[in-house]
């Protein structure tokens, strides 16, 4: 049955108007970014068989190119419209972090870096750069490893420091395994790191370390001696 022949109320889109996006269950949010179905499936029968499929809406926007298009009745260009869905939410906390101080915006920053980092497959390490006023000037993904590890040099970072023109910086990196717990490696890492930046007069404020289910910060931990 044709959604555009429910109820008005029962319609993804009219729901989203009359009583506001919050009010959409996962299916419905994704049926109303299809716009519409296919021939005798609806948006949001379409809806539930991508949720069955991946699982969740992490599974949704996080899922491969390839594992779309093995849906009947979908097409590149629903993959783009979700892509492009899931970068707009990425770039928006981005925003936010630019427009207030990133040290004082703890949960904030955790948002952003496990939107940025937490399904990469790879290990990553980047450098948050930050103005005086510790507001974000730009993330800087600097190196990226196997699943295991990232090789990572102190020279890199301090070029790339001197280029944005950064006052401070925040370390980051995410490992893949899930497990967001900080290793000895990442410890002494992060001392070198400190250690290096002291020649160009640069703190590094804080180090993340990006997991599944959560996001550490060494500051919080009493780690960043």
């Amino acid at each position: 049955m044709s959604i555009r022949i429910w109820p008005k109320s029962e319609q993804p889109r009219e729901k989203l108007l009359q009583h506001g996006v919050e009010h959409l269950s996962d299916a419905e949010l994704i049926a109303v970014l299809l716009g519409k179905g296919i021939k005798g499936k609806s948006a949001l029968m379409l809806a539930h068989e991508i949720l069955n499929e991946f699982g969740n809406l992490r599974g949704v926007v996080t899922a491969s190119q390839a594992a779309w298009l093995s849906i009947s009745g979908i097409g590149i260009c629903h993959y783009a419209q979700f892509q492009v869905g899931f970068e707009i939410f990425k770039r928006h906390l981005e925003v936010q972090l630019k427009r207030e101080s990133v040290f004082n915006n703890v949960e904030d920053t955790k948002r952003f870096l496990q939107a940025k980092l937490r399904d990469c497959e790879q290990e990553k390490f980047a450098l948050l750069m930050l103005d005086s006023q510790h507001q974000l000037i730009a993330f800087r993904t600097m190196f990226s490893g196997t699943i295991n590890s990232a090789a990572v040099y102190p020279r890199e970072l301090i070029k790339q420091v001197m280029i944005d023109n950064a006052a401070a910086v925040i370390l980051v990196h995410n490992h893949p395994s899930g497990v967001a717990e900080p290793s000895h490696a990442d410890i002494r890492l992060t001392s070198e790191i400190k250690i290096a930046m002291t020649a160009i007069d640069v703190p590094v404020l804080d180090h993340f370390v990006v997991g599944d289910k959560e996001t550490i910060s060494f500051a919080q931990r009493g780690l960043l001696t």
